[in-house]
């Protein structure tokens, strides 16, 4: 569910939102992420918030909204682009979010904030990780290109994403600590 506030939209996990005018987009972030697409000369664009990298299941029987899953977000993002007659590669992009909420949980593994490459991020039993990985080949495979990201390493990200003008906030949290 969608909850707005004036020109003010906060996505949950599992909420898209694409369109214009004066909206700013704003989310919170743990192990999730979020993609923001820009148009800069028609002025439109989106975020999603998804938890998953995919449903699991073929048949689709599974619980929950499309915008839970990364694979089928992007079904979302297509379903807008052609709905404005616009082209993927026309867009701004800019990812964020996967980080790992809880280091001291990992069996020792721990996020650095040096970038994985997308085959170790694949094969990382962290969400996080698998939820980025999915995003970069999502990305590539429907044509969009990366200008911009945060992903990965320790802790939460707080997004704001202002439709007017395709500015872009990110504030970065902590990890969790166990007491």
């Amino acid at each position: 569910m969608i909850v707005a506030s004036s020109s003010s939209v906060f996505l949950r996990a599992g909420d898209f939102y694409f369109g214009r005018g004066e909206v700013r987009l704003r989310t919170l972030l743990g192990t999730c992420v979020s993609v923001a697409l820009w148009h800069p000369r028609k002025r439109i664009g989106g975020m999603c918030h998804y938890l998953l990298p995919t449903r699991g299941r073929a048949d689709g029987a599974a619980e929950g909204s499309a915008g839970l899953y990364a694979d089928e977000v992007f079904g979302l993002f297509n379903l807008a682009v052609k709905k404005y007659k616009t082209v993927p590669a026309d867009y701004v992009v800019k990812l964020f979010g996967g980080g790992n909420m809880f280091p001291r949980r990992t069996d020792g593994r721990r996020c650095a904030d040096q970038p994985c490459g997308d085959s170790q991020r694949k094969a990382c039993a962290l969400v996080g990780c698998q939820n980025v990985a999915a995003a970069h080949g999502l990305l590539e495979s429907c044509g969009y290109r990366i200008v911009a990201e945060d992903v990965g390493g320790e802790g939460s990200r707080q997004i704001v994403f202002d439709l007017a003008d395709g500015s872009l906030w990110v504030s970065r949290g902590s990890a969790m600590e166990s007491v």
